[in-house]
């Protein structure tokens, strides 16, 4: 960690220093606690320029995602699976050292076995009864599929083994410590990946809705925390992000809130969004309401001016959940961009990546649904 710290030079001679050259920020020095003298979006000189391109990635990405969850629940998983792989991929390349792997070939090869024995895992455990549900017309294919769903943990032990006994077969002297490091940080990557991952999948078949709206909620909150901040940001509300303010978190908070309510209003009336899925065909589904769905007459409190007109609606029930999760999402959701910010500075790194232009990487736009994701 120190020696990569310390590289400072203009010209950086690895591709990895030259990519943490590109990344770094022009606001921080390299201790990583100073910050120029006007950090705040309110003051920031580019922030229009800055708006525009930031405006017109998520309008893109909003796009792609609405087209995705249209597609149905297998596509909303595969969309799940792309963006573990490629926030995989920026982790990994954190701690890449080139000079040390040109000594140890095959050790990026061994991350991704962990990573994919680990995919296997979680989807298999999650996905392999619903693939046999797709398959039972075809008898051999439904016994080949039953054999593997009562053999699953065991491949992933096997596979697991493998990986082991390939990471010790490859120690080499003088890159122990870097050895170890790598196989740490590969675990850590992966418990943070796909222990979220698996609550995330299982909410998919659960019902699109319970995977929709909470995602959904992350975002509003993250757009309107940067819309407040970039209007009426004054005070600054955590060193870890300088550019974060209490305006901001407050007035994204209530927008969350109050989108919750409206949203699971507008959600939970679609067949398709609330229906579970028991297999992994692509079809549009029908099923019976679930009472969550169904809607009950509500009458207004006595305290709602007279002039409101008003005075008794229809809510569907998970409404009242939904401003639960509108609540958790406006004051966890933060915590997990403040996280990426402290991991971030400890790397002397602005992104994670570079791959949505005025967003930086995959996992700078994911750092947020993680926790919450876990908690929903």
């Amino acid at each position: 960690m120190e020696e990569e710290s310390n590289v400072t030079s203009s010209s950086p001679s690895t591709p990895v220093q030259r990519l943490r050259h590109r990344k770094r920020s022009s606001t921080e020095v390299l201790d990583g606690d100073k910050v120029n003298a006007s950090p705040l979006l309110v003051n920031d000189r580019n922030k229009y320029k800055s708006f525009m391109v930031r405006t017109y990635s998520t309008l893109w990405m909003i796009a792609g995602f609405v087209m995705v969850v249209y597609m149905g629940h297998l596509y909303i998983t595969a969309m799940v699976l792309v963006i573990q792989i490629f926030m995989a991929k920026e982790l990994f390349n954190l701690l890449r050292k080139a000079p040390e792997d040109k000594c140890l070939p095959g050790i990026k090869q061994l991350n991704w076995h962990f990573f994919f024995t680990a995919m296997l895992f979680v989807y298999g455990r999650i996905l392999s009864q619903r693939l046999a549900n797709t398959v039972t017309a075809d008898q051999f294919l439904y016994r080949l599929v039953s054999g593997l769903i009562k053999y699953h943990m065991a491949i992933c032990y096997f596979l697991y083994i493998i990986g082991f006994m390939w990471f010790i077969l490859t120690l080499k002297k003088k890159m122990y410590k870097y050895q170890f490091g790598q196989y740490a940080w590969t675990h850590m990557i992966l418990i943070v990946v796909f222990t979220q991952s698996s609550f995330t999948v299982a909410n998919i078949f659960e019902g699109i809705f319970w995977f929709l709206l909470p995602a959904s909620l992350i975002i509003i909150n993250d757009i309107f925390a940067y819309i407040f901040g970039f209007f009426f940001g004054r005070t600054p509300l955590i060193k870890l992000s300088p550019k974060k303010t209490w305006e901001g978190f407050i007035g994204a908070s209530v927008t969350t809130i109050i989108s919750a309510f409206v949203l699971a209003n507008v959600l939970g009336r679609f067949p398709w969004l609330t229906c579970p899925r028991q297999d992994l065909s692509t079809g549009w589904l029908q099923c019976d309401a679930d009472p969550l769905f169904k809607p009950e007459p509500f009458t207004l409190p006595a305290w709602i001016p007279g002039w409101f007109p008003w005075k008794e609606m229809e809510v569907l029930p998970v409404q009242w959940h939904a401003l639960c999760l509108g609540l958790f999402a406006s004051i966890i959701a933060p915590f997990g961009g403040f996280f990426a910010s402290g991991f971030k500075r400890a790397f002397k790194i602005k992104d994670f990546g570079d791959s949505i232009p005025g967003h930086g990487g995959i996992t700078d736009r994911m750092d947020c649904q993680v926790t919450p994701m876990k908690g929903e």
